[in-house]
């Protein structure tokens, strides 16, 4: 089936490579460097798409939502896809879940974001459910943690020295690979799999503070100081504060039993040291 890769950066370029050529074509807002098919389309702007639809395909969306819900971004690429698409993959994020005090959440837990970041990504689901129940098309929502991989490790941060929170100061962690995170965007485009929300990471649940002293490791960096969560409500911005505010494990299961990815790099330490090399 053909494919709409929107958003070709740092995920959607990894996803167009993994589709054939003659059957993905990628939409950005402006031009990028690759071998495959692509079009620009400024969502901000567009009120046409730039390639023609065909009856039967499939749209990855890789987009952020901008500003405030609603988001207009997402309205108006769902008032260009005419006709329907017959399958549609959103990334969203586990951010909805909000703080769970570390429990594990699975895709039935009720969503409860606790900052307008993820607010924005309720809203989007909200407005693709609705989307996709009146046109008939399938939905699948892939929940995700935080993506790392190479160029996406932190290693300014780590070189400059800047304080983590301590190992007992620290949350559970959730995270995937870049190549996990599209390799569950083009499993989810089969037939086979139903449509529903699919939480996606690699299981692993140690944290942040480990996760950016085994970079440091690797690199062959010096790890990074470490400060109690007080120290770090002092210091820290509002923005990395709110990233480090939520607490919970997030269970992949349902990405393993019915998504059908195991992702490569289960063990994190495996993942990085693949986005060294």
């Amino acid at each position: 089936m053909f494919a709409l890769v929107t958003g070709t950066g740092y995920t959607g370029r990894r996803i167009l490579n993994l589709l054939p050529r003659e059957t993905a074509t990628g939409l950005s807002r402006s031009v990028v460097d690759t071998d495959r098919p692509t079009a620009t389309l400024d969502l901000d702007t567009a009120t046409a798409l730039p390639v023609e639809l065909p009856s039967h395909y499939a749209v990855i969306y890789t987009v952020p939502p901008k500003g405030n819900p609603p988001d207009k971004r997402l309205r108006q690429l769902l008032s260009m896809l005419v006709p329907a698409p017959d399958r549609f993959v959103y990334i969203s994020t586990t951010g909805v879940y909000g703080d769970c005090d570390g429990n594990t959440v699975t895709e039935e837990t009720p969503v409860n974001p606790s900052n307008e970041r993820s607010s924005r990504r309720v809203e989007a689901e909200v407005l693709l459910s609705e989307w996709a129940a009146h046109t008939c098309c399938a939905l699948i929502i892939l929940r995700v943690p935080g993506i790392y991989g190479p160029g996406r490790l932190g290693i300014d941060r780590i070189e400059s020295q800047m304080p983590v929170l301590s190992e007992d100061s620290a949350n559970p962690g959730n995270r995937i690979h870049v190549d996990d995170l599209a390799s569950c965007c083009v499993a989810a485009l089969s037939d086979r799999v139903p449509s529903g929300i699919y939480n996606v990471g690699d299981g692993d649940h140690r944290s942040a503070t480990w996760f950016t002293s085994e970079v440091a490791r690797q690199a062959g960096q010096p790890a990074p100081p470490q400060i109690s969560r007080e120290t770090a409500n002092q210091q820290f911005s509002e923005m990395r504060l709110s990233f480090m505010a939520d607490a919970r494990r997030v269970d992949t299961t349902k990405m393993r039993d019915v998504l059908g990815v195991t992702p490569r790099y289960e063990n994190p330490a495996d993942g990085i040291a693949a986005s060294l090399g």
